[in-house]
């Protein structure tokens, strides 16, 4: 009788185990699948999900935008349009794309790599003499190109540049390092190393104009000279330019914030902020990483296929899930290699852009606009649980505070329903005797 009343306390704590576990296990994978999310087309139908896409674009529409949809490597559904009926938006209608610049900006870094010019794991400063990195009790070697690329360097500026209104205020590439004047809300502009290089990610718009300086430095050109003959043209992007310079004017779209037209913005940080660019050149670049038609290898010469597949091989990890490579984001599969890559743009007061590519398939989607800051992001996430089935990992990771909490409240209602059960339990067996 003492032999069974043990065994039954045992089984007690191990259902109760059994229960967190399973609990725990359960809100894991729904918030990785994102269980309580509707898809907004059938999974494998890429025209489908571009309709559904057209739809969600068009009602949240606030200023100008191109989107394309590509399966398979081929265009499945396209969408442009503009709160202007004047302004004809078309595939090869110019935009201010932000941050995607710096992972255009990446290909020029290691083409630089690949000619043995640079090394990706010697310190930047090795090239550098127009100017240095602040002096601080870090030691500076630790911060290399490699980590520059993945924003592994320690630096603490938290760049972010709002850019000028006013093309006379825009800064020599020297100042804008020292003090950036267009520096966002909150940051005091400085590029310098705050923590130990390599311990931990921090996201850095100043790395990226420190390795401008670098490209500079190396190739003797300016950097939008460099980016332009030796990256764009050869990927057969030839309406695309770093800056204003180059930028074909009447091709140009208009800027938006919430609907409201408002001008262009100047960049000195143009290898962090500043490309300009279309879908069409977009999905160009897209197929420079892959395998042509004719057999064209991947990195199409402009930078070699073992810098491609450094370039796309997790460098920095955050809870676990590999997020950054050497300039894209990796934004899934959760397990496994990376296979859909990419960069979002976001700049006050409206730009929000996004490219997501599936390397495996040539997949992807490409949203270029202005005037709702959220909407590139929000049809990029869309369009990779409706590709991989799954969350991306920039949106699990966000919403990792709702997965814990979620946890916790099920760790606790699981115990206090076991405690009121073994205290009614005991109440009833002392009832007994």
């Amino acid at each position: 009788m003492e032999a069974t009343s043990r065994l039954r306390w045992l089984r007690i704590p191990a259902l109760i185990l059994a229960g967190l576990v399973g609990w725990a296990a359960f809100v894991f994978f729904a918030t990785i699948h994102d269980w309580w999310r509707t898809p907004i087309a059938p999974r494998g139908d890429g025209q489908a999900f571009a309709a559904a896409a057209r739809v969600m674009a068009e009602q949240r529409l606030r200023g100008n935008l191109a989107m394309v949809v590509i399966d398979r490597g081929r265009v499945v559904g396209h969408h442009y349009a503009s709160v202007d009926a004047e302004e004809p938006i078309g595939p090869d209608t110019i935009f201010q794309v932000a941050s995607i610049s710096k992972w255009v900006t990446a290909w020029g870094v290691l083409s630089l790599v690949d000619r043995g010019l640079v090394d990706l794991d010697a310190p930047v400063e090795r090239y550098l003499t127009r100017w240095r990195l602040p002096p601080s009790d870090i030691d500076h070697g630790g911060v290399t190109v490699r980590r520059l690329l993945s924003h592994t360097a320690g630096l603490v500026d938290g760049l972010g540049y709002a850019g000028f209104e006013d093309p006379n205020r825009v800064q020599p590439l020297e100042a804008s390092l020292a003090r950036a004047a267009d520096s966002g809300p909150g940051r005091d502009g400085v590029v310098r190393v705050g923590l130990e290089p390599g311990a931990q990610w921090r996201y850095s718009g100043g790395g990226y104009t420190v390795l401008q300086l670098l490209i500079e430095e190396v190739s003797g050109l300016s950097f939008a000279e460099y980016m332009r003959g030796e990256v764009l043209q050869p990927l057969g992007m030839l309406r695309s330019a770093y800056g204003f310079d180059d930028v074909i004017a009447d091709e140009l779209a208009a800027h938006y914030a919430n609907g409201v037209r408002v001008p262009h913005r100047h960049f000195t940080a143009q290898a962090a902020a500043a490309l300009h660019t279309t879908v069409s050149d977009v999905t160009r670049f897209f197929a420079a990483h892959l395998e042509g038609p004719d057999g064209e290898p991947p990195g199409r010469g402009v930078i070699s296929e073992r810098s491609l597949s450094e370039m796309v091989t997790p460098h920095e990890s955050q809870f676990g899930l590999g997020i950054w490579g050497l300039g894209p984001l990796l934004y899934g599969p959760v397990f496994g290699s990376p296979r859909v890559v990419g960069h979002d743009g976001f700049n006050a007061p409206g730009i929000s852009s996004t490219a997501r590519l599936d390397l495996r398939d040539g997949a992807g989607i490409i949203v270029l606009s202005s005037g709702d800051p959220l909407l590139a992001p929000d049809l990029g996430s869309a369009w990779v649980y409706h590709h991989i089935g799954s969350q991306d990992v920039i949106a699990l990771s966000a919403g990792l505070g709702r997965m814990v909490t979620l946890i916790a409240v099920g760790t606790v209602a699981i115990l206090a329903v076991a405690t009121a059960a073994a205290l009614t339990g005991r109440a009833r067996r002392r009832r007994r005797m």
